[in-house]
């Protein structure tokens, strides 16, 4: 199966993945395999649903939604152009995948796919229904797939190199238990955003989003902010008010009453509007329903911070105040070349 066999496969996976990009799913015309997939899908995302109370139904359409314009034939080929594609032998890959929010893993297997090596899948218990079933239908448009999928819930056998995504203590055990193999391992982090007052309603409302998309449980979601001396957070707590029915999910308002309670008993100083909380610490992983802040004394001197704490951080979200950041409101719409630690997994496969 050559390369460009690889892309038309995921352009008719995005495709597929199209109909269900919106809480309403709609069943389209012209989907290849449709009569047999289509049904079953919507099954396995009710499963899903049922499975991780986090999982909500809009939670997954934004999920899915981010994939399908990603899996486009322009935006596969533009990526992967950047690279030279030679014959290689294919090694059986290990992906070791985390499941804080929906498809959480896709682009490793993405990845290992679109180079042509196997991938050997261990999924978390929280992600377990949408991508076996998102296979099967590779492997009916593109029947060269079979035998390069597996899945598996037992140990890890006979694979050449492996990519784990953890917590700091897993990535420690995985650093010692895959030693010898190529490997990426990767661990804890969290995004920030560095304010500067002069936001505007806009830019503020666009950073909600990147708070409060998948409950903040992505490393890609904000859980701290920079702010200068003396910042005042009413325009922020206004501009971030339209998401208050947030606490209508019950596992959400769990989580913002049990770190309340513990806040107060503990007489920490915080500020909060009734389903959320905002607290001053120099952590940059925040609870559900929290969000940490420091304060800088200069641009210059937080830039410093920020690339010596760069092994922490994920995202940085700002205006033109920092190196390699991103819009306010976009950390949850990486690009297929916006790679997990910035860590290049397609030049490390093709290299394997």
């Amino acid at each position: 199966m050559n390369l460009q066999e690889r892309i038309n496969a995921f352009v008719k996976l995005g495709e597929f993945l199209s109909q269900f990009s919106n809480e309403a799913i709609q069943k389209k015309d012209n989907i290849e395999h449709n009569n047999l997939f289509f049904e079953g899908f919507k099954h396995q995302l009710k499963l899903a649903e049922e499975h991780n109370g986090w999982f909500t139904a809009e939670n997954m359409a934004f999920a899915i939604n981010g994939w399908v314009e990603c899996l486009t034939q322009e935006n596969l080929t533009k990526w992967l152009n950047q690279y030279e594609f030679k014959d290689l032998t294919p090694k059986n890959v290990a992906v070791i995948m985390a499941g804080n929010i929906p498809l959480v893993g896709f682009h490793d297997f993405l990845t290992v796919l679109i180079t042509g090596h196997k991938v050997l899948v261990k999924q978390s218990s929280n992600d377990k229904h949408l991508l076996p079933y998102l296979a099967k239908y590779l492997e009916f448009v593109e029947p060269k797939f079979k035998g390069t999928i597996i899945f598996t819930e037992e140990k890890l056998t006979a694979f050449d190199a492996v990519i784990a995504t953890g917590s700091d203590n897993t990535a420690r055990y995985f650093e010692y238990y895959f030693k010898g193999k190529p490997s990426i391992i990767r661990n804890n982090r969290n995004s920030v955003a560095v304010l500067t007052g002069n936001e505007t309603k806009e830019d503020l409302k666009n950073l909600s989003e990147d708070i409060f998309r998948y409950y903040g449980l992505g490393c890609r979601n904000v859980s701290k902010l920079f702010v200068p001396k003396d910042y005042k957070f009413d325009a922020f707590f206004e501009a971030i008010y339209h998401w208050h029915p947030i606490m209508n999910k019950a596992k959400y308002a769990n989580n913002y009453d049990y770190n309340k309670a513990v806040y107060l008993m503990s007489e920490f100083d915080m500020l909060e509007n009734g389903f959320f909380m905002i607290k001053e610490d120099k952590s940059y992983a925040s609870p559900i329903a929290t969000l940490f802040y420091e304060h800088y004394d200069s641009i210059k001197s937080l830039n410093k911070k920020l690339k010596t704490d760069a092994y922490k951080i994920q995202c940085i979200v700002s205006k033109g105040k920092t190196e390699n950041e991103i819009p306010f409101g976009n950390t949850q719409k990486p690009e297929l070349w916006d790679y997990a630690d910035s860590v290049d997994s397609v030049e490390f496969l093709l290299a394997i």
